[in-house]
C-alpha cells in the first residue's frame, strides 16, 4: 500500500513533479477518487531560484508557494516550512473517502518528521494506498520511515499499481 519511485540522477530538474502531475490527472479523469498534492515549479531564469508551489489535488486554483525569496547571495533553504505544513493540513482534510493518496516526495521535512510525513502515516492506518517520490538523497531516511514496507514501482508503471491498489489486484 506504499509505493514509491526514484529516478536517475540524471534526470532533469522537476521531472518527477512532472510525472506525478500527469499520473493524478489521468488517474482523476479516470474517475479515482484522489487526495493529495503534486508540486509545480516555476523557472524564473538562469540567475534565479524557482518558484515552488504546491497544488492540492482538489484545489488546484489555490497553490500554496512553499518557497520564499531569501534574496541575492543567500544559501539557505527556500522551502517556508509553514506553508508546507499548510498543505499537509489541507490534504488531510481532503483524505477521507480517497482511494489513493499521492505526495510531492519524502523530503527533508518528512525526514525529520514534518510536512506530509503524518499523514502518509495516517492514510496507511486508514488502508489508503499512498504513492509518492523518493529524491536519492532521502533514500535513507526514507527506508528508516519504511521500515521495510512499501515496493519501489519503475515510473513506466506507477499508473498501473495506482489501478491495482484501488482495485484489489495485486
Amino acid at each position: 500500500m506504499l509505493g514509491w519511485f526514484s529516478l536517475e540522477d540524471d534526470a532533469p530538474d522537476g521531472e518527477a513533479d512532472r510525472i506525478l502531475a500527469r499520473l493524478a490527472k489521468g488517474l482523476a479523469d479516470a474517475g479515482l477518487r484522489l487526495a493529495g498534492a503534486v508540486q509545480r515549479n516555476t523557472d524564473l531564469g538562469a540567475d534565479c531560484a524557482c518558484d515552488m508551489d504546491v497544488l492540492v489535488i482538489g484545489e488546484e486554483d489555490a497553490p500554496i508557494r512553499i518557497s520564499q525569496s531569501l534574496g541575492s547571495g543567500s544559501s539557505g533553504c527556500r522551502l517556508d516550512p509553514g506553508a508546507l505544513e499548510m498543505a499537509a493540513a489541507r490534504v488531510e482534510a481532503r483524505l477521507a473517502g480517497a482511494e489513493l493518496l499521492i505526495l510531492p516526495k519524502f523530503g527533508r521535512q518528512e525526514a525529520i518528521g514534518r510536512g506530509f510525513r503524518s499523514l502518509i502515516a495516517q492514510a496507511l492506518a486508514q488502508d489508503v494506498p499512498v504513492l509518492l517520490h523518493v529524491p536519492p538523497e532521502q533514500r535513507a531516511d526514507f527506508d528508516r520511515f519504511r521500515e521495510g514496507m512499501g515496493q519501489r514501482i519503475p515510473p513506466s508503471a506507477l499508473a498501473e499499481w495506482c489501478l491495482d491498489q484501488v482495485t484489489g489486484v495485486q
